[in-house]
C-alpha cells in the first residue's frame, strides 16, 4: 500500500459511514494498547502532539494511557491552529481532565528548557505522513528535544517518525502505523494496529478514488486532456455523441470522428466534429484516424460503429497500430473478439456487459461477486489490460487486483448509458490516469450521475440526462 491509498481509504470509509472520529479514536487506542503491551503500566509518559490530525491521534493516546499511567501532554504550537473537528473535539476532552497534565509550547525557547529525564516513554505525535521537506520551528526543536532522550526513554511514533523521510526526524524505537504497512515506510521499525476499516475498502470504488483521478494538471487549454472518440455508422449516431458529450465535461477537448452521413445530424459546439468520407468506417480510413489520434491523449473506439465487415477490419487495424491508451466498447468489442492478438502490448480498457464478455472469452461471468471477480481478473491477466464488466455491480480488474462499483440503479438499463460510461473512462485516461483507476472511477461517476438523475426524475430517464449530470457528480466528489 502507498500513502495515497490511506487518503483514498479514509474518504471511502467516510462514504460508508465510518466517521473520522471513529478512525481517530481507534488509531489512538491502538497506539496506547501497543505501548502497554510492550512496556507495561504504571509508567510516566510524555506525549508530544502537533496541531494536525497526527496530534489528534496523540490526544487520544494520552487519554487512553491516563487510566493506568501518569501522562503529560505537550502541545507544540498554538491551540487555535488545531485544524480538524475531530482533533479539536479530542483536545477539548483532554482540557476537561484533571489527571492529564497539559503544557502548551508555542515557542522553541520553552522546548529547549524542558527536562524529560523522569519519563519512561515519549510518544511522538507531531507530524503525519502529509508533510513535505524538513520540519520547521517549533516542531524542529521538539524533535531535537525528543532525540536527546533516545536510548534513555522508549520513543514511540504515531504512524511514522515525525520528519521522516527528511534528515530531521524523531529517532523512534518503533512507530505504530495503521491498518497496513506502507511501501514508503521501509526506513524504520513498524508495528501495525487495525483501526476498523472493513474488507470492502480493498475493493470498493468510492469518492476517494474519484477525487484523485479528477485532479487538474494545468491552467492552459489542452493541458487537461484531449480525447478522440471514433464511432457511428449509417445506422447509429447517438452512441458516439453520448460518449463525447459525457467526456466533454471532464477534458478540455473532444474530437468526434464519424462517417459524414450520420455526422450531419450532430450540432454541438462543445465537440470538435471530424466527419469521415462515407457511410461506415473502412480500412481506407486507418491512416487518417491514426493522425487524429496523434493529437489526442486517449481514444474511445466502438460506440455505434456497426458490424459491417469492412468496419470490423478497420477497428482491428486501427487498434493494432494505435499507440495511445484506448477504450473499446460496444461493436468495437465484437470486432476485437475475432482476433484478441490485436491487443498485445497495448494500453486499454474493455467495457463489456455479460453478453459481450461471453463473446470475447467464451465464458459467462456468473455466481457471487467473488466468483465473477475471479473470472474477470483471470481474463484481464490473459489479455494484458483492464476489463470493466458492466452489471448491477460493475467489476473492474487489471489482472492483478480487482475493484467493484455499486453506484447506479435500474433506470440505467436504458440504451446509451454504456456509451456515457465509455466516454467517461476515455476522458479519465486522457487526464493521465492509469487504466484501472480510469475504468473504476468512470464506473463510479457514471452510476453517481445516474443516481442523481433518478433522485430528480424517478427510474424513467434517458442516457443524455445521465451525461448532463456528470458535472454535478464531479462537484459532489470534489466537495465530499
Amino acid at each position: 500500500m502507498r500513502i495515497e491509498d490511506v487518503y483514498i481509504w479514509d474518504i471511502n470509509a467516510k462514504w460508508l459511514g465510518i466517521t473520522p472520529y471513529q478512525l481517530m479514536e481507534n488509531a489512538g487506542a491502538g497506539v496506547a494498547r501497543t505501548i502497554e503491551e510492550k512496556f507495561g503500566k504504571g509508567l510516566k509518559i510524555a506525549v508530544f502532539s502537533g496541531t494536525g490530525n497526527n496530534g489528534g491521534d496523540g490526544f487520544v493516546v494520552a487519554r487512553h494511557l491516563s487510566f493506568e499511567n501518569e501522562v503529560t501532554l505537550f502541545l507544540v504550537g498554538d491551540e487555535a491552529k488545531i485544524r480538524s473537528e475531530e482533533a479539536r473535539h479530542n483536545w477539548e476532552i483532554l482540557k476537561g481532565l484533571d489527571f492529564v497534565k497539559i503544557k502548551v509550547l508555542k515557542d522553541s525557547a520553552y522546548i529547549k528548557e524542558l527536562d524529560l529525564s523522569g519519563y519512561d516513554v515519549i510518544v511522538d505525535a507531531l507530524l503525519g505522513a502529509g508533510t513535505k521537506g524538513e520540519p520547521r520551528e517549533p516542531i524542529r526543536s521538539a524533535i531535537d528535544k525528543i532525540n536527546e532522550y533516545a536510548g534513555r526513554a522508549k520513543i514511540v511514533s504515531v504512524d511514522l517518525p515525525s520528519g521522516y523521510p527528511s534528515a530531521v526526524r524523531v529517532k523512534a524505537d518503533f512507530a505504530v502505523t495503521f491498518q497496513w504497512d506502507k511501501e514508503e515506510y521501509k526506513g524504520f521499525e513498524r508495528i501495525i494496529a487495525k483501526i476498523g476499516y472493513p474488507k470492502e475498502l480493498y475493493h470498493l470504488v468510492g469518492p476517494g478514488d474519484a477525487k484523485f483521478a479528477l485532479r487538474k494538471k494545468g491552467e492552459h487549454k489542452g493541458q487537461n486532456g484531449k480525447l478522440l472518440v471514433i464511432g457511428g455508422s449509417e445506422d447509429y449516431y447517438g452512441a458516439p455523441y453520448l460518449a463525447s458529450k459525457a467526456a466533454s465535461y471532464l477534458v478540455d477537448l473532444v474530437y468526434l470522428a464519424m462517417p459524414s452521413e450520420p455526422a450531419e445530424r450532430i450540432s454541438d459546439p462543445d465537440l470538435i466534429l471530424r466527419p469521415i468520407e462515407g457511410r461506415n468506417f473502412s480500412p481506407d480510413h486507418v491512416h487518417e484516424l491514426l493522425s487524429m489520434a496523434e493529437k489526442a491523449d486517449a481514444v474511445v473506439i466502438g460506440p455505434g460503429i456497426g458490424l459491417a465487415e469492412e468496419t470490423k477490419e478497420f477497428v482491428r487495424e486501427f487498434i493494432k497500430r494505435c499507440e495511445k491508451p484506448m477504450v473499446m466498447d460496444a461493436d468495437g468489442l465484437k470486432a476485437v473478439a475475432e482476433d484478441l492478438s490485436v491487443l498485445d502490448g497495448k494500453t486499454f480498457v474493455l467495457t463489456p456487459h455479460a453478453g459481450e464478455f461471453g463473446i470475447l472469452f467464451d465464458v459467462k461471468p456468473e455466481g457471487s461477486l467473488m466468483e465473477k471477480a475471479k473470472v474477470v481478473t483471470e481474463k484481464a491477466g490473459e489479455v494484458g489490460g483492464v476489463i470493466l464488466l458492466k452489471g448491477a455491480y460493475d467489476i473492474i480488474s487489471d489482472g492483478r487486483t480487482w475493484k467493484y462499483n455499486r453506484t447506479g440503479n435500474r433506470g440505467m438499463t436504458t440504451g446509451g448509458t454504456g456509451d456515457v460510461l465509455a466516454g467517461l473512462v476515455g476522458a479519465l485516461l486522457a487526464l493521465g490516469n492509469e487504466p484501472l483507476r480510469a475504468a473504476s472511477v468512470g464506473a463510479f461517476l457514471n452510476g453517481l450521475a445516474g443516481d442523481m438523475v433518478k433522485e430528480e426524475l424517478g427510474e424513467n430517464f434517458t442516457a443524455l440526462e445521465v451525461a448532463k449530470k456528470v458535472p454535478h457528480a464531479v462537484k459532489w466528489v470534489m466537495e465530499f
